[in-house]
């Protein structure tokens, strides 16, 4: 039986998908992802912080635009879980 999980932001900041422009996304919709893999960073005065998925799953839904103001407490990312 699968259910959803949300990963919600720790800390108020600016979502990012990626850690360079460059770089492909940490995760897009349809990945597996494992309890601790990082999924996305927050950005707070120029430093980076490291989102983590805190239950294994597949990416089922990103929420949150890429360079978007984020709050505590926001959902970011749902997962699809199995129990």
């Amino acid at each position: 039986m699968s259910t959803e999980h949300t990963i919600t932001a720790p800390m108020p900041g600016v979502f990012y998908r990626q850690s360079d422009p460059t770089d492909d996304p940490f995760v897009e919709v349809g990945d597996d992802v494992s309890k601790g893999e990082t999924v996305c960073l927050v950005g707070v005065m120029k430093n980076f912080h490291d989102v983590t998925s805190d239950a294994d799953g597949t990416v089922s839904e990103i929420l949150v635009e890429n360079e978007d103001a984020i709050d505590v407490g926001d959902a970011l990312i749902v997962l699809e879980t199995e129990e």
